[in-house]
């Protein structure tokens, strides 16, 4: 394994976490607007439908890999422009 992206698995795991924490707030606010409620529902929440908890599961799943996808290729093309090599 080459030392570049040896070096950069701990940028890798900040951005994740970074992107995960993102990816919340997305999808809240995301739920806000489409459901006019504050929480989304919890798979096991017996008031709501399964075509909610569905629905919800489905958007933040979606919101959550379009944030994890733009956040690591913006990681690697910040280190290839810092470093000159392509950390994927």
């Amino acid at each position: 394994m080459k030392a570049s992206k040896i070096a950069y698995k701990p940028v890798g795991l900040a951005l994740g976490a970074v992107s995960g924490m993102l990816a919340g707030v997305a999808f809240k606010q995301a739920w806000k607007i489409l459901g006019h409620e504050e929480d989304a529902p919890d798979a096991t929440d017996e008031d709501r439908t399964w075509q909610e908890i569905l629905l919800a599961a489905a958007l933040e799943g979606a919101i959550f890999a379009v944030v994890k996808a733009a956040v690591d290729r913006a990681g690697a093309t910040a280190t290839r422009r810092l470093t000159g090599t392509w950390s994927g």
